[in-house]
């Protein structure tokens, strides 16, 4: 970090990693930041703003917003109160309360992946058909927060733990689970066709269900087991079953199928497992609930590394991804941090909610891209 930017640069956002690099831009110098949709953006930064403002606990524990954020947020739900703002009143409102740096790694450039909400058939009950249960959160399921200690000779790399009798232990993986492990100790909550549909679900940590008499609900992340993310699409790269110009949505699923014993090894690979609670659909526009405890917003939610970034911060993306069409189409737009992941990992790292449905995850499928990564720190009161 050059002496200029360590200076503008807040205590509460470091330290940053090593070898990151921190730039502060201007916001009018960036392509493309005139001509994007402010209001849209504005109306984003809005969903958090209120819980932001009054304090509220997250969905999934991140960086402690500090207080400049929270007088953003209370400067943005005054001018909505006032009356629903124009495009360049938002646009203005960006430029007067936050201060832009860019953020990358040492030698390269951000990374842009996205997800999306899975729509899929369901049963309320286990058949032929619908087999592969959807577990709600078990019993003696134990989360640590960020900071918080593990117990004596516990690994500091899990997340979670099992609560036994005798004290912590590292709770079961995948392989275990699927194996019945838990038992009686995690309820089935719906039924799914097969473990390739439920581990899709687990790594977009939400879905929308459709039952047999055609009532939905949405199922929500409850808590993770603890063990660390592995990505089954980087191992069939990797092992040369899939070339990485060819990977998508699609090609995984085809892959995970074909072969069900050998897609159940694999998936079993990624220790990680997604607990889920069931919800009724109230609102079918509503997107699902993120990290942040808020409705996820189409085009304009940023999934962030919650242990460098506070919920709510507008994040610039620039990137170029391909598109189901075949050329890739520039993306540039202010997004907002309100989710997280356990495979978003890293200062200048960027998942992108694309939205529900076939559609979205067949374009989410196809984004993994080099991208331009600058964060809007709030300026103070």
């Amino acid at each position: 970090m050059t002496g200029s930017a360590a200076a503008r640069f807040p205590e509460w956002a470091g330290p940053m990693p090593a070898d990151t690099i921190v730039e502060p831009t201007r916001l009018d110098s960036i392509p493309a930041w005139v001509s994007d949709d402010h209001r849209a953006a504005f109306s984003a930064f809005l969903v958090t703003c209120s819980s932001i403002a009054n304090g509220d606990a997250a969905q999934r524990e991140a960086r402690r917003a500090p207080p400049a954020l929270a007088a953003a947020c209370r400067a943005a739900l005054t001018l909505e109160a006032e009356g629903p703002p124009e495009a360049i009143a938002c646009r203005r409102f960006f430029e007067r309360h936050f201060e832009a740096f860019e953020i990358r790694p040492k030698g390269g450039n951000g990374f842009l992946t996205a997800y999306y909400e899975p729509e899929v058939m369901a049963s309320r009950e286990k058949s032929a058909d619908f087999p592969v249960p959807v577990l709600a959160r078990p019993d003696d399921l134990v989360t640590f927060g960020q900071n918080e200690p593990r117990p004596d000779g516990f690994d500091a790399n899990l997340a979670a733990a099992r609560r036994t009798a005798s004290g912590f232990e590292p709770y079961v993986d995948r392989a275990a689970i699927w194996a019945g492990a838990l038992n009686e100790r995690a309820r089935p909550i719906a039924w799914l066709k097969d473990e390739a549909e439920l581990f899709i679900i687990q790594v977009q940590g939400s879905a929308r269900l459709i039952f047999a008499d055609a009532t939905r609900a949405r199922l929500t992340y409850a808590g993770r087991n603890g063990h660390a993310y592995t990505s089954i699409g980087r191992i069939l790269v990797e092992n040369g079953e899939i070339p990485l110009a060819e990977m998508s949505l699609e090609r995984l699923m085809s892959w995970l199928r074909v072969d069900r014993a050998r897609g159940r090894s694999l998936m079993e690979r990624n220790r990680s497992y997604v607990f889920f609670a069931l919800e009724p659909m109230i609102d079918p526009v509503r997107g699902p609930v993120g990290g942040a405890g808020v409705p996820l917003t189409t085009g304009r939610s940023l999934a962030v590394d919650r242990t460098i970034w506070p919920y709510g911060l507008p994040v610039w993306i620039s990137a170029s991804p391909l598109t189901p069409t075949g050329p890739r189409v520039p993306l540039d737009r202010l997004m907002i941090a309100q989710d997280t992941g356990s495979a978003i990992v890293g200062p200048a790292r960027g998942d992108f909610f694309m939205g529900s449905g076939m559609q979205a995850g067949t374009r989410a499928g196809l984004v993994r891209d080099s991208m331009r990564f600058i964060v809007l720190l709030p300026r103070g009161e």
